[in-house]
């Protein structure tokens, strides 16, 4: 019986001690740096996309988080760590600052990017359908649509007064935007008034300078920074009761007056799902970059009811989503 139950102690330890051989000898799980210019609010978008591709945070994948807030300066210290952490891939979001930042700590990890800017003429990649190199992703278009929403906002709020636009001069296409947004109110004869902020007393002072100048109305530029202040921005326009248009629908969700762009957070899962196919061993550079086919207005009728303003058939014809 003696040596029976030392059989079977033996057989215990034993049985123990594989499980720990065995995950000692697992490979690591894949990490993925998640740069971003702003906040990380569709983070969850890009972990879906993830999981359409059999990649689960905290199960066979890791991600590394970085934002830097707004601030742009810090992101190529940022995108230098995530190059040192060997991660597998580097989302870069927010524009094309976290991409130029990316693509100039590594020309070998496979970057990911999401931006509303124009990736060729931002030097980014090469040519949409072979962007070529380690950098691929997802474009937005969204500088391209500021002349809509100036002509929607002139349809809602006609007539001779200036329209203001809120610029951040730190954005790495903001000159762009405000070529854009010029060559449109030339078109429809509207006068815009720029004004610039980059930090948060300078959206205060900026929406008081609108307001003091008799705008009728004001257009927020697209721009990571504003949205990561879109509760600041949404509650001084009415304060000063400002009819607004926005690039998010997230803007008018939280009482803005009206949006008009992409899908932000499909965007971002389309992202995830590029990411999760080169993990699988597919190269950026077969991607070519991803372009929305889809652009939604969106009319906050209750935001609409407060300023006093009557959103004209046409345009409420044309809205995806109204909000109540």
């Amino acid at each position: 019986m003696a040596v029976r139950r030392r059989d079977f102690i033996k057989g215990i330890v034993f049985t123990s001690a594989w499980p720990r051989a065995a995950r000692a000898q697992q490979p690591a799980i894949p990490v993925v740096g998640f740069l971003s210019s702003l906040s990380l609010s569709f983070a969850p978008a890009f972990r879906q996309g993830l999981k359409e591709t059999e990649y689960i945070e905290g199960q066979n994948l890791a991600i590394e988080y970085r934002s830097a807030d707004g601030q742009y300066d810090l992101l190529p210290r940022l995108a230098a760590d995530l190059v040192d952490r060997k991660v597998a891939v580097i989302l870069a979001a927010g524009g094309t600052d976290p991409a130029k930042a990316a693509k100039a700590a590594t020309a070998t990890i496979p970057i990911v990017f999401v931006s509303a800017a124009d990736p060729v003429k931002a030097g980014v990649i090469a040519s949409l359908n072979r962007p070529g190199g380690n950098v691929t992703g997802v474009s937005l278009l969204g500088s391209a649509l500021e002349a809509k929403r100036l002509g929607l906002l002139h349809e809602v709020v006609p007539g001779t007064a200036a329209i203001g636009v809120l610029v951040n001069p730190k954005y790495s296409d903001a000159d762009l935007e405000l070529s854009e947004l010029q060559e449109a109110a030339s078109a429809i004869g509207q006068q815009i008034n720029v004004v610039r902020a980059s930090a948060d007393s300078e959206i205060d002072t900026a929406f008081a300078t609108v307001a003091q100048q008799g705008a009728a109305a004001l257009l927020v530029a697209q721009d990571p920074f504003f949205g990561s202040r879109r509760i600041q921005l949404v509650k001084l326009a009415a304060r000063y009761k400002l009819p607004t248009i926005y690039y998010q629908r997230e803007f008018a969700e939280i009482g803005g007056l009206m949006s008009y762009g992409t899908d932000f957070a499909s965007q971002y899962r389309q992202a995830g799902i590029y990411v999760g196919k080169i993990l699988k061993g597919t190269k950026p550079a077969d991607l070519p970059v991803l372009q929305p086919t889809k652009f939604e207005l969106v009319i906050n009728l209750k935001t609409a009811r407060a300023l006093g303003l009557t959103i004209p058939p046409g345009v409420l014809s044309i809205a995806d989503d109204v909000i109540e």
